[in-house]
């Protein structure tokens, strides 16, 4: 059965770091794409990053371009996540898909966690 489950959430400074982590179940990520969207109160989801199962190939949102950065080991995919502003508080999900579909349809993917909660503020 197809699970994620994120992890890493908190509290943090601006200009601070956070690692989040997607625990992974029930896919083969050589296949499959895993993304990060993140929406906050209010607003509508945001895609913020993805990872191809191929070839490994990452891809961002122009609003985290340089500061978070996607990677994978084994079952697990991570967003680091750098240089912490305000307007990055949100409820992060990672999600999972044949394609990385994230960026252009945050809603398009078939497969997501519950979140975990992001909160950047002094």
């Amino acid at each position: 059965q197809e699970q994620l489950v994120e992890s890493g959430g908190g509290l943090v400074q601006p200009g601070g770091s956070l690692r989040l982590s997607c625990a992974t179940s029930g896919f083969t990520l050589d296949y499959y794409a895993v993304g990060w969207f993140r929406q906050a109160p209010g607003k509508e989801r945001e895609g913020v990053s993805c990872i191809r199962g191929r070839d490994g190939r990452t891809d961002y949102a122009d609003s985290v371009k340089g500061r978070f950065t996607i990677s994978r080991d084994k079952n697990t995919v991570y967003l680091q996540m750098n240089s912490l502003k305000p307007e990055d508080t949100a409820v992060y999900y990672c999600a999972a898909d044949l394609l990385c579909t994230v960026l252009t349809d945050p809603y398009g993917m078939d497969y997501w966690g519950k979140g975990t909660l992001v909160t950047v503020s002094s």
